[in-house]
């Protein structure tokens, strides 16, 4: 009997020369198969009858394929730039990036009245868009930012040169964790609950004496504030050292 696979490969090379929408071509393909007694084989004329109507479809398309690729690329790109912002999470203590709101903003700079003496110097912890840091160097400091996201550092350094402060206000990629904070007169912090007791214990050992620190909507475990200022989660904290 004529083996299935041999009946299979004749149909296909006999489709693929003739053409598959070419219906001259399946008039023409054999409809009855024997075997090697010369007896007609049912099963293999069955067989070769199904795979001459479908003998496995179209190759793609050229623009099908351009567009799945184009689709890809896109998709690759997506996931490479929101990488940064998802890994946070992933971390013991996350730090998420939360645009701070112009009350907010309002708030730091009421909590800072008093700080811009002779050079004074700024670290924005976890600086995000760099909104602190710009309207900090607008104000007379000389003011930092440190932030894990490299696409936020790029874009508030770009930030920082619009607004014509690229020299009073620098950003850094960098964990606030490995960062010394003793070189800063004054801190800002929007943190999150479960990292406050570890920050407090590290810029306890760090700052020196005189220096001030802002807290944003969480407050420090321990700490007692000097100054408090605003509502809910706009509310911040001065803190004096």
């Amino acid at each position: 009997m004529v083996e299935c696979r041999e009946i299979v490969d004749t149909v296909k090379q006999e489709a693929a020369l003739a053409g598959l929408g070419d219906t001259t071509a399946e008039a023409n393909m054999p409809n009855i198969v024997l075997d090697e007694d010369g007896k007609v084989c049912d099963v293999c004329t069955d067989m070769q009858a199904e795979f001459a109507k479908n003998p496995g479809g179209r190759p793609p398309k050229r623009a099908g394929l351009i567009i799945a690729a184009l689709i890809g690329g896109t998709g690759l790109a997506i996931t490479s730039i929101c990488v940064p912002f998802v890994l946070p999470a992933l971390r013991k203590v996350c730090l998420p990036y939360v645009p701070a709101t112009t009350i907010q903003l309002a708030n730091v700079s009421r909590a800072l009245q008093g700080r811009t003496g002779s050079g004074p110097s700024l670290v924005d912890i976890g600086s995000g868009d760099g909104r602190i840091v710009i309207q900090a160097a607008r104000s007379g400091f000389v003011a930092h930012g440190v932030e894990l996201n490299r696409w936020l550092v790029y874009y508030s350094r770009w930030s920082a040169w619009r607004e014509g402060v690229r020299g009073q206000a620098t950003f850094a990629r960098q964990d606030l964790w490995k960062s010394d904070m003793s070189k800063y007169d004054n801190v800002v912090i929007f943190g999150v609950e479960q990292m406050m007791s570890q920050l407090e214990t590290k810029l306890e050992k760090e700052l020196v004496e005189g220096s001030v620190v802002v807290a944003c909507r969480f407050k420090f475990p321990t700490w007692k504030p000097v100054k408090e200022i605003g509502a809910g989660v706009d509310t911040v904290w001065r803190y004096q050292r």
